[in-house]
């Protein structure tokens, strides 16, 4: 068996691979266009990714292909029609970062909740060290405990963030984007009072037609003046414009990012001018990737080919 991995290093060099190695030959590219896939591929049984797009241009020569693997929950890059029609087999996998999100939308709250980078600084400046006070609290900050957080997305994540926030002390209300979505023991509201009552606003709702461009500048203009944003679920649920906007003139204290409309970041994304911390922090899509969370995927992924190729034979 050959299995090929087309962007390896979306997993890190970290994670011990050597399981794989047990079922066959294993090749590893650090990225792959589908242009290179297609070469790459040819006499590939498995072929292992994250993002490359799997269609008929970049595996349309892999005459020997049983099963794709995607190293992450979506799947919208694969043209599952044009898999089911060559009768190859795919495999993603959920919940594995769970916990690496959760503690990541904290880590997040907390840098801007408390103005941590405003602090950090002072005492690098060497402002302290002159200082005539043991302490300093030029900026303002409060308990989260009492506070309203509003959960758009009350999936696995959004309902582990709910749980942790009420341990906080936290009054957790959740808008459902479909509709259906029903949590005992948290209150669901509407999407604008979601909006106005909330402190705190953290979305961990996959890309929908219902989902995409939600927070705009309607929905930033509903919330408080002192509520911070979190956005943990996928880029184009945010218009990037608006919320910088918003940031700019004061309508929001502050947000958080994980992710973009555009991944890497795009040299003209509007978020790029605001160089303040204390009012916006964005990382780059990391919040599932924890060295336990990657360890979990790729176990995952191993055990889905044992079981795939023993339910075979």
């Amino acid at each position: 068996m050959k299995l090929v991995f087309l962007d390896a290093k979306t997993i890190g060099d970290d994670i011990d691979l050597s399981g794989y190695e047990a079922l066959g030959e294993v090749v590893k590219y650090d990225y792959s266009t589908p242009q290179e896939a297609r070469e790459r591929v040819k006499d590939a049984d498995v072929v292992i990714l994250n993002k490359v797009p799997i269609n008929e241009e970049s595996i349309g020569s892999a005459e020997k292909l049983k099963l794709v693997c995607v190293t992450a929950t979506g799947t919208n890059n694969l043209d599952k029609e044009y898999l089911d029609k060559r009768g190859i087999a795919w495999r993603n996998v959920a919940g594995y970062s769970t916990e690496s999100v959760l503690q990541h939308t904290f880590a997040m709250l907390f840098y801007l909740v408390e103005h941590l980078s405003y602090y950090d600084e002072y005492v690098k400046s060497e402002k302290y060290v002159a200082d005539r006070m043991f302490t300093h609290f030029d900026r303002k900050f409060s308990e989260i405990d009492g506070k309203t957080w509003g959960i758009i997305g009350m999936g696995a994540i959004g309902r582990r963030v709910a749980e942790t926030a009420k341990m906080f002390g936290c009054h957790v209300i959740y808008y459902s984007t479909t509709g259906k979505n029903n949590q005992p023991g948290y209150e669901r509201v509407g999407f604008e009072e979601l909006l106005e009552k909330s402190d705190i606003v953290s979305v961990h709702a996959p890309l929908t037609p219902e989902t995409e461009g939600l927070m705009d500048k309607k929905a930033f203009g509903k919330m408080k003046k002192s509520a911070i944003f979190l956005n943990l679920g996928r880029g184009p649920i945010v218009c990037e414009q608006d919320l910088a906007d918003a940031l700019r003139t004061g309508e929001i204290r502050g947000a958080a990012l994980d992710v973009l409309c555009e991944e890497p970041m795009g040299a003209d994304n509007p978020l790029k001018e605001i160089k303040d911390s204390d009012k916006l922090l964005v990382t780059p899509h990391i919040a599932w990737a924890s060295v336990e969370a990657r360890i979990r995927l790729m176990d995952t992924i191993l055990g889905q080919i044992q079981e795939f190729f023993g339910a075979g034979k």
